[in-house]
């Protein structure tokens, strides 16, 4: 009796450890295997029957990445939303100009006309108002409200040194054409003057600032209008700043 239990155990032991073996043979055989590839439909059957058969097609070969996700904000740059920003036509913004501005629709057509031959249709524009004045030297701060299209209007400050022979002071209303302004946020920081882009046209003054690859275009009018060299910059905020250096 003790013998036929010592053969049973012998066995059991014997069947236990041909099946660890076999499993860690399994296991090792299929991490050898290379990953599941996904599942594409179904080749048709070759005409030849020595032909090899074409490869699968796989899911979605020529789908479309998914979109980027908006640059993290660090603090010291604004946090962007996404999409791409649609534009505006001429006819809507020589409307838009004549009505903020008060002029006639043959003087904002006039400059509206010169700022897309040189860049464009724009983006977003700035309606608003500034106060500035300088013999030499000075400072100009303005509000206004940024419109963009499928997005909501955002109310920004903007400030900054005026550099160059200006003479007088103005409190004016201002139009600002927004070019390649993809995102709300991507306004505030500073935009230097490029020098030598100021021009008059149509009794309106233009010209052009640019950081980066976003280019505004401002066109001022009222009373004590100044062109001037104006090499200085404005920073764009959302809050007011009354120190602009």
């Amino acid at each position: 009796m003790d013998r036929r239990k010592l053969i049973l155990s012998g066995a059991a032991v014997g069947l236990s450890t041909v099946a660890t073996e076999a499993l860690a043979r399994q296991s090792r055989y299929s991490e050898q295997l290379p990953p599941p590839q996904p599942i594409g439909p179904a080749s048709p059957a070759p005409s030849d029957p020595y032909a090899s058969p074409s490869p699968p097609v796989a899911r979605d070969a020529y789908a479309s990445p998914p979109p980027s996700p908006a640059p993290a904000s660090n603090g010291n740059t604004p946090a962007y939303d996404t999409g791409r920003a649609q534009t505006y036509s001429a006819d809507e913004m020589i409307r838009a100009t004549s009505d903020f501005l008060g002029v006639t629709a043959e003087s904002a057509g006039a400059a509206i006309e010169k700022i897309f031959k040189d860049k464009g249709q724009p983006t977003a524009y700035i309606a608003g108002e500034e106060g500035s004045g300088a013999f030499v030297a000075g400072l100009r701060y303005g509000r206004g409200l940024l419109y963009m299209k499928g997005r909501p209007t955002l109310e920004t400050f903007w400030q900054g040194p005026s550099i160059g022979w200006d003479w007088g002071g103005n409190a004016s209303r201002v139009f600002t054409l927004c070019y390649n302004l993809q995102y709300p946020d991507a306004i505030y920081r500073r935009f230097p003057g490029v020098e030598g882009s100021a021009y008059l046209i149509g009794g309106l003054g233009v010209n052009y600032q640019k950081a980066d690859d976003i280019t505004l275009a401002p066109i001022r009018a009222g009373v004590g209008l100044r062109l001037g060299a104006n090499v200085g910059y404005l920073g764009y905020s959302r809050k007011r700043r009354w120190m602009p250096l």
